[in-house]
């Protein structure tokens, strides 16, 4: 349930992330509530899971979802350019995550 918990709080990391974004500066409010309400699971979400998975492992894990999605997420909305290093690295980035839980 921990690791469910955890994958789960990365997809909300990137969620705020791209919220923050979309914030201008917290001054458009629909995405401020988002950042906010998605911040608070997401670190929520990571607080519980690392009462099972070392804080180490938690936290990476939790980033790398967080970050990977976050460039997905922009690269699909045209915000970033695709390339072959770029997907090459996220691929990467997931190998070391599902890494991480492999020898957990």
């Amino acid at each position: 349930m921990s690791w469910f918990v955890l994958i789960l709080s990365g997809v909300f990391e990137a969620v705020w992330a791209v919220a923050l974004d979309a914030t201008q500066g917290f001054k458009k409010l629909k995405p401020t509530i988002v950042f906010g309400a998605a911040l608070i699971v997401s670190m929520l979400g990571l607080g519980y899971a690392m009462r099972e998975i070392p804080t180490g492992t938690a936290y990476a894990v939790w980033t790398g979802v967080g970050a990977a999605l976050t460039v997905i997420y922009a690269v699909v909305r045209g915000l970033e350019k695709a390339s072959v290093v770029k997907l090459a690295l996220i691929a990467v980035l997931i190998g070391c995550v599902v890494g991480l839980k492999a020898v957990s």
